[in-house]
């Protein structure tokens, strides 16, 4: 017991000595572009198999898991999570609903795990219980399986469901009969639908269509590359799929390999498929085949809209073709074109433009063209076009997003889904003839009254170019502006993606904490349409950055907030944000969290997953130049005082490499002339976020809660015991 008691002294004693007396090995390399030299230090730590690497990562989790532990209220984020999930009873999530009225749902009861799969024959039907995730592979050890992704057929006899586990998007698809609950025997493994277009049934739901990959170790460097549609017929060998759009069986489509060839959603009563080679962009080629011909083993793709057409959400009505238009705009048309004779660029506009609205969505049913719109990104209405006239709808109550749901262009039905910062979302059946929302929640409604004094603010701040950045506030209705509130500011910026409003527990709980939020909505998202995404995309990347930091400078002079309260938090391409902001204004923040950060986007394509269409390729002399500039590693300067940083990746994340986080940190340990703690944690068990179980994504969320509070100054979260660095 003694010499037990003595080794895991010894263990305590390294953890707590880690950051400061074990420093990454360095083994610098020095890579030449266009004339350029640029030395890589800790090249060596790309390889986490190698096991000096991978032992350095270890012992540094070991000791961030040592320091968090002081915390004194290390717990409270999860534990508060865990019992908001007990007061609402129940979660819902994924609702797919098949063409016969069958609802198929995942659903969480109170403390369990993870979702269960349920369905019941419409709204008001009996539920029952179809599948839970525990029974698979259950014989076989350590495994926690969740389910990702769940898509039934049209007549809602099978369903398809996806599982994935320890944070990786690759997974199984099992096929289920839902009357029975009989598990088909095959099993289609290596599949990804919860990120790649998900699963299409065939209209006599005998077979359906995915995406494969390629190459079957997802670690490979070529993994996400040649990716094909392939339709498979249910009872048949997996292997024996075939495909049916992609570079191999259509050559005279000049797909390239780092493009995705998708099979876009259709509906029953459609003749065709439309077929879209995806890649970054946010306008794609598109292709036509009628379903027959494909079904009968043709290959008779005809091409139908170019990039340069501007065309997207394209939806094919009879004989006409439903889409949204950006040509010769900046903003959004909703259009239509006929089918034998399309012409997207002079196409019939239905919708004009609006000013100061971007059209987000649409569903077509028999009372015309339902669609949404969205101002900053956080702003959400709802309008229907019918018979040439445009007709608002007043939503029941003021909403940040709208998700529209409907059947088909043959049923009056339509529903939606309204959220908010502070509004948890709820479902609602539109009647048109009496212009009334009935509630249709398929879980309770809970009450939180902790949440009542909380305020949202939309505001827009001016950045130093003169741009109008928007920004989402989030503060408790009694804030005084007296520069001393803990803020925590929560910025993206890529692939167009929008910071859409959610009921977002995290940022609620942090202002009942004391604290304030901002959601930074900086260029490069698309809060106000493309050109606002193309206004932080390659060359002009140092916008995204750079709205941040105008974004806190603004919380400071007003009077918000001071440098030493101000904790900046970027995931995954926000990496880039939140590490390029801190490097160029080191001065500025005092906490700082990437978590499962894109931190080295010079090395990007020597991962696995790069994306060059995005950021960048260093083929290229200007791009190169974006993505020096843009990599966060690169610029950081020993001898510069940076901020507080915890830094997070996932060993399983097959989006950001694990070894961009690691790198990004070796280097800021080694460097930095702060006394401020630089800490590391990889997720071993994880990925990037998500699929995992709901408790460990709780606790990794609660690390970047603990870990913000403590270095902000909250006396709640001080160590007793000075952390030694």
């Amino acid at each position: 017991m003694k010499k037990l008691i003595f080794i895991i002294g010894i263990f305590c004693i390294s953890n707590i000595n880690a950051q400061k007396t074990n420093l990454a090995p360095s083994k610098p390399v020095t890579d030449k572009y266009f004339e350029t030299n640029i030395v890589d230090e800790y090249r060596n730590l790309e390889n986490v198999e190698d096991f000096q690497t991978l032992n350095w990562m270890k012992s540094q989790t070991a000791y961030t898991n040592s320091v968090l532990n002081r915390i004194p209220k290390r717990n409270y984020y999860l534990e508060k999570r865990l019992e908001i999930d007990n007061r609402q009873g129940n979660s819902v999530s994924n609702l797919k609903i098949s063409s016969n009225n069958k609802y198929f749902y995942l659903k969480k009861i109170g403390n369990e795990k993870v979702d269960k799969l349920y369905y019941r024959d419409g709204f008001s039907g009996k539920e029952r219980l179809l599948y839970d995730p525990a029974v698979y592979k259950n014989s076989e050890a350590n495994h926690s399986f969740v389910i990702n992704y769940i898509s039934p057929s049209w007549d809602g006899s099978k369903i398809a469901i996806s599982m994935s586990e320890k944070g990786n998007e690759i997974g199984d698809v099992i096929i289920v009969d839902t009357e029975t609950k009989h598990i088909h025997p095959e099993i289609i493994t290596n599949a990804a639908p919860a990120t790649l277009d998900g699963i299409k049934w065939t209209d006599d739901s005998s077979a359906f269509f995915y995406v494969a990959f390629s190459v079957t170790n997802p670690k490979s460097k070529d993994f996400y590359r040649s990716t094909r549609t392939v339709l498979y017929k249910i009872g048949t060998d997996p292997d024996s799929i075939r495909e049916v759009f992609s570079a191999k069986n259509n050559p005279n489509l000049n797909i390239t390999e780092d493009q995705f060839p998708m099979i876009l959603n259709f509906d029953l009563d459609q003749d065709y498929y439309i077929g879209m080679v995806v890649d970054y962009q946010t306008y794609r080629k598109t292709y036509i085949i009628k379903k027959k011909d494909l079904l009968e083993g043709k290959n008779n793709w005809k091409a139908l809209s170019e990039p340069s057409d501007k065309a997207k959400n394209l939806d094919i009505r009879k004989d006409q073709i439903i889409f949204l238009s950006s040509y010769n705009s900046p903003f959004v048309k909703l259009c239509k074109t006929n089918i034998k004779k399309a012409d997207f660029k002079n196409a019939e506009v239905l919708v004009p433009e609006k000013k100061d609205e971007i059209i987000k969505s649409y569903r077509v049913t028999k009372d015309g063209i339902y669609y949404t719109t969205t101002r900053n990104g956080v702003e959400a209405k709802l309008y229907l076009y019918k018979d040439g006239k445009d007709i608002p709808i007043q939503l029941p109550y003021p909403s940040g997003n709208i998700v529209l749901e409907s059947k088909d262009e043959k049923s009056s039905d339509l529903w939606i889904r309204c959220s908010g910062w502070a509004n948890d979302e709820q479902r609602f059946n539109y009647d048109l003839k009496t212009n009334t929302f009935r509630p249709e929640n398929l879980s309770p409604v809970a009450d939180y009254p902790e949440f009542k004094n909380i305020v949202i603010e939309e505001i827009t701040i001016k950045a130093r170019d003169g741009e109008e950045v928007p920004v989402s506030l989030i503060y408790n209705k009694d804030i005084v502006k007296n520069g001393k509130n803990p803020v925590l500011i929560d910025s993206y910026g890529s692939y167009g993606v929008s910071s859409n409003p959610f009921f977002a527990k995290t940022y609620l709980l942090w202002v009942n904490q004391g604290g304030m939020v901002a959601i930074a909505h900086v260029r490069g998202g698309g809060e106000k349409g493309d050109q606002w995404r193309l206004a932080g995309f390659k060359k002009t990347k140092p916008n995204t950055w750079r709205d941040l930091i105008d974004c806190t400078e603004y919380l400071i002079n007003e009077k918000y907030t001071s440098k030493e309260k101000i904790a900046i938090w970027g995931g995954s391409a926000g990496g880039i944000t939140v590490g390029r902001a801190m490097t160029e204004r080191p001065d500025l923040f005092k906490a700082v969290i990437a978590e499962v950060g894109a931190m080295n986007m010079l090395r990007d394509e020597a991962s696995i997953n790069s994306q060059p269409q995005e950021f960048g390729s260093i083929k290229d002399p200007e791009e190169f130049k974006g993505l020096l500039e843009m990599d966060a590693y690169q610029h950081i300067k020993k001898g510069v005082k940076y901020p507080a940083t915890f830094i997070t990746g996932g060993m399983n994340d097959q989006r950001v490499v694990p070894w961009m986080p690691t790198k990004f940190a070796a280097k800021l340990m080694a460097k930095s002339a702060s006394d401020s703690p630089v800490l590391l944690k990889i997720d071993f068990e994880g990925g990037h976020s998500g699929n995992v179980p709901i408790a460990q994504r709780y606790a990794n969320i609660g690390d970047i809660f603990e870990f913000a509070f403590w270095q902000l100054g909250h006396p709640d979260y001080q160590p007793k015991e000075e952390i030694k660095k």
